[in-house]
């Protein structure tokens, strides 16, 4: 009888939600794999997206839910345990339940559709499975997940490391991490040809979580986007349908705060508020450790305050507060703007105020174009630094409410024809007659004031035209030369630039090199190779040396020329190094020069690889072009490496070579060229 009862659960729990047939559900893979779903209904698409992601990544995809689900200990040992302690510390489980019935019922039908996609993946694919605790994976557990990311997202897990780390007050929480996004569109005013362009390109990892998984999404119920997400989201983060397009850039408002609890001088876990006497409510975060096959419990105590999260260091206990501990509506907002069909319709989703951060860059088929530095902005108390650790001991300091849409940085429709941005500051997104004014809004947002070199060398482009054409869009787009002088807004090269080459014969040549050097960061360029080199050993020798003002002293770039001119001779047994000698693209055994250094607008980053080489791991992940003409919207777009991660596969590495040689494939809406030129057509199954 027990047995019966428990199958009857079983079964409930299973059937619980409305099932997807996935005959409902065609799968249309093009030349580069990448797939076209089609559906009846948007649930059925979700399906399909799940079921194509799995098919290219499902190692990635389960990943990303084992952190968020505090499970990747489990699977990659002790390397997970901060994961797995931040998901416990914020309580993702415990937020997803109390706020999972907030969500909209059409969306909850996406993510249990997506769910059911993964789960019917895993069942017949069960040597793919990482970790069987994780499944069967469920809607809140998909939530969760998101829950994670967006709190990392606004850097609040920074500082939780800061206080686990006893380095409060906090160093400055927007420091460029140099991996930077780019967006810009130009209508007709700039145009001059009734044609719309934008440029959707954020720089992202080229492997991991947040790396780009490219599709086209087609139901009956209105969706026809293309494309790029995240593995494990149910619809598309950045893409175009065919009346309009966004991009996102990193925007860095003042998004999370610290605040220092006024603790009872005698009474233990009390708390002063207003003189109220509060009492910290004591946790226990529980890591399991797989090691050598044995799970190992690790503890480890938390608190929570009226302020949020809390943790207790050297200096005291300090709660960390951010909007994305109070929403889990993000995912809802990104399948919204995936069917929004005009700006009135883009705008007024916008004004549910679910992503708690980053930039947009916009432009539609009438010709808008636009741009916010969008988030949830708290209102917060005027009499304080915000970018500081603020007072824990008053309500006047808890923030409960948030800025309008209205009420962020933005322009729409400049009458130059033009808005851009590349993580720098809103107040700088089109003409300067027609920037936001900063003034307009308090220093409590946190709004950056700082151009970097990206920012300063687009504008320049863009303004050094009077018309844009889409070859010249194109051609800025693809730009890869540095501004001179260097504008970084995180340190202050340009001594390398002034220094006297006669003074210093052993280093003369490379000196010279690198000052005759044209700035662009071509894969065949030798001056990009001396100058990226170089840049590199700064990074790593010298940058935690410089002043407050971050401006390299003579003696740190001469000591870094030195150690420039040894490493070159020693990995390459010469003085003089391409870029793309020195910097690769690498996938499985391919590997290819690559152009590109940090903050140009073809950024690029890398990592050590192999005898004295780099490898890049970070920039130019996904491009799409977009351009919106009176009778079309015509899209062109590559991604760094490949459709699929499983090495076997044809589609790995295929769009290595259009990437490093600057071409793209062209994408389209129109079924009929679709089917006609599919390499792959299926059921999910």
């Amino acid at each position: 009888m027990k047995k019966y009862i428990l199958l009857l659960i079983i079964t409930n729990i299973s059937f619980s939600y409305s099932q997807i047939d996935p005959l409902d559900v065609e799968i249309v893979r093009d030349s580069f794999g990448v797939p076209h779903i089609y559906g009846k209904t948007d649930a059925d698409v979700a399906y399909g997206l799940a079921w194509s992601h799995a098919e290219d990544d499902f190692k990635t995809i389960q990943q990303g839910y084992l952190a968020g689900n505090g499970l990747l200990s489990k699977h990659i040992g002790i390397k997970g345990a901060g994961a797995d302690f931040l998901t416990q510390l914020i309580e993702s489980k415990e937020t997803v339940d109390r706020l999972f019935n907030t969500l909209d019922s059409d969306f909850v039908k996406i993510i249990e559709a997506y769910s059911q996609g993964l789960n019917k993946y895993a069942e017949t694919h069960p040597n793919e499975i990482l970790e069987k605790k994780l499944f069967p994976i469920t809607p809140k557990k998909m939530t969760a997940y998101s829950f994670l990311q967006l709190f990392i997202a606004n850097e609040a897990d920074k500082l939780v490391l800061s206080i686990i780390n006893n380095k409060v007050p906090r160093e400055n929480p927007f420091k460029d991490d140099i991996k930077g996004s780019n967006t810009f569109a130009f209508n007709s005013n700039k145009t001059g040809n009734n044609e719309t362009y934008l440029a959707i390109n954020t720089h992202q990892p080229l492997d991991g979580p947040t790396s780009w998984y490219e599709a086209h999404l087609i139901s009956e119920e209105g969706t026809n986007i293309i494309g790029a997400t995240f593995a494990g989201a149910p619809c598309l983060l950045i893409g175009a349908n065919k009346n309009l397009g966004w991009a996102h850039t990193v925007n860095y408002p003042d998004k999370s705060d610290i605040f220092e609890l006024e603790m009872h001088p005698t009474k233990k876990l009390i708390y002063l508020v207003d003189g109220e006497e509060l009492k910290l409510e004591k946790k226990k975060a529980s890591v399991y450790v797989n090691i050598l096959g044995i799970d190992i419990k690790i503890k480890r105590k938390y608190y929570t305050s009226i302020f949020g999260p809390t943790l207790k260091n050297e200096s005291g206990y300090y709660s960390v507060r951010t909007p994305s501990l109070y929403n889990i509506k993000a995912l809802q907002q990104w399948w919204k703007m995936n069917k929004a069909n005009t700006f009135d319709e883009f705008y007024e989703i916008l004004k549910n105020r679910n992503l708690p951060g980053y930039n947009i860059g916009y432009a539609d088929n009438q010709g808008n174009i636009f741009y916010i530095s969008n988030g949830i902005i708290p209102v917060r108390n005027e009499k304080f630094n915000w970018r500081n650790v603020v007072p824990g001991n008053t309500r006047e300091n808890l923030w409960t409410d948030y800025y309008k849409i209205e009420e962020l940085p933005q322009v729409l429709n400049p009458k130059s024809g033009f808005v851009y941005n590349a993580n720098h500051s809103p107040f700088k997104s089109t003409s300067i007659d027609e920037n936001p004014k900063e003034n307009d809004f308090s220093k409590t947002m946190g709004y950056p004031t700082y151009d970097n070199n990206r920012s300063t060398r687009l504008f320049n482009l863009i303004n050094s035209h009077e018309k844009i054409d889409y070859a010249t869009f194109k051609k800025i787009k693809y730009d890869r030369t540095f501004p001179t002088p260097f504008n970084y807004n995180y340190i202050d090269l340009n001594v390398l630039f002034e220094l006297e080459p006669s003074e210093y014969p052993e280093l003369k040549n490379l000196i010279e090199t690198i000052q005759n050097w044209d700035r662009s960061t071509d894969a065949d360029s030798y001056g990009a190779g001396s100058y990226g080199i170089f840049y590199y050993l700064f990074g790593k020798k010298y940058f935690n040396l410089l002043p407050n003002d971050k401006v390299a002293t003579k003696q740190m770039i001469i000591s870094c020329l030195i150690d420039t001119k040894e490493k070159m001779i020693k990995d390459f047994g010469s003085i003089n190094v391409k870029l793309g000698e020195f910097q690769k693209l690498v996938r499985g055994n391919k590997e290819i020069p690559i152009y590109g250094l940090p903050d140009v607008l073809t950024a690029m980053r890398g990592v050590d690889h192999k005898n004295g080489q780099i490898k890049v791991t970070h920039g130019e992940s996904y491009i799409e072009l977009v351009k919106f003409t009176k009778n079309s919207t015509e899209i062109e777009s590559v991604i760094s490496y490949g459709s699929s991660d499983h090495e076997s596969s044809e589609h790995y590495s295929d769009q290595m070579e259009m990437y490093s040689k600057f071409e793209t494939k062209k994408m389209t809406f129109d079924k009929n060229d679709i089917y006609k030129n599919a390499k792959k057509i299926y059921h999910p199954n």
